[in-house]
């Protein structure tokens, strides 16, 4: 095709990678979903305006991919192109005493173990969970009594014209799982973060501590897209799934966790049909014996 022609040679240019129809299930926590057209790893912010240039002129769909953690990929895989900022988009250092700047493909694990060794307070619950600081961002991800917006100060992002901006945490628009991306396609280029000083001991004792909860209590053994369902006002997705008596429910080999009612895991090869029936089950049942309506949380790619 001539627009693949278009953007590998683009690609080429700006010292891109590209690789021709990926299998997302490489790409993605629950490994699941067919191929997308090209998987390309951004190597600098003018080759990300100018794959996202080239896209636009050829017409391409085109999607941001973090570490996966919060996606659903369809089994027909994404009919466009994926772009990832990793390993060119990782950097974390320190602006002052409390102020750390994150590019957006560095891991809250990463980003976690500099807070701790800066001895930072404030990232402890964040630390654990296996998505980018950009992603976290565009979800307002969060855990264990704590959000993005509580440490956020401010975000860089590219907007739909090519053109990098900067945001305020006002202007941010964090809420339940939610923030001015969502939604959207402007993409989160780096993150201010404001921190407190703390004790390099107290930090890593809770980050341990919230380690070895999510170990007991999470089925981190399999595979899975996190917490499959926001919370609802009132009461808590886990408890009502657990309640209906839904834990190890099952469709194909997506399963509700018997460890943690709030995950749907992928017991060998599931696939996105598997989980979407499942879920779909979950919903209409918890709706009909508790009155809740359950929503997904992952983000679907189809």
């Amino acid at each position: 095709m001539q627009e693949l022609e278009s953007i590998t040679e683009c690609c080429k240019s700006h010292q891109c990678s590209i690789l021709l129809q990926e299998p997302l299930a490489k790409h993605t926590t629950f490994r699941i979903g067919g191929a997308c057209q090209a998987m390309i790893q951004i190597s600098s912010r003018e080759g990300l305006q100018a794959v996202l240039r080239c896209c636009q002129e050829q017409g391409l769909p085109w999607m941001i991919l973090g570490n996966g953690s919060n996606i659903l990929a369809a089994d027909e895989g994404y009919n466009g192109i994926v772009l990832q900022l990793g390993r060119a988009f990782s950097c974390v250092q320190l602006l002052d005493e409390t102020t750390v700047f994150c590019e957006a493909g560095a891991t809250l694990s990463s980003v976690g173990k500099f807070a701790l060794e800066s001895c930072l307070t404030g990232m402890e619950c964040l630390a654990g969970i296996p998505g980018t600081i950009g992603g976290a961002v565009y979800m307002n991800a969060g855990a264990y009594g704590g959000e993005m917006k509580d440490v956020v100060q401010t975000v860089e992002y590219l907007d739909e014209d090519g053109i990098f901006q900067t945001a305020t945490l006002e202007e941010l628009q964090f809420s339940y799982r939610h923030s001015m991306f969502s939604g959207t396609k402007k993409i989160v280029t780096g993150v201010t973060l404001h921190l407190e000083k703390g004790s390099y001991a107290a930090i890593r004792e809770e980050m341990q501590k919230l380690k070895n909860q999510r170990i007991a209590k999470q089925p981190l053994e399999l595979p899975s897209a996190g917490s499959t369902f926001k919370r609802p006002v009132g009461s808590y997705a886990s408890f009502l799934i657990d309640q209906c008596g839904l834990k190890g429910a099952s469709v194909g080999d997506a399963q509700v966790s018997v460890k943690h009612a709030g995950f749907v895991v992928n017991t060998g090869h599931a696939t996105c049909r598997d989980v979407l029936e499942l879920c779909d089950f979950v919903i209409e049942t918890v709706k009909e014996k508790t009155g809740y309506c359950l929503e997904l949380e992952p983000v679907i790619l189809k």
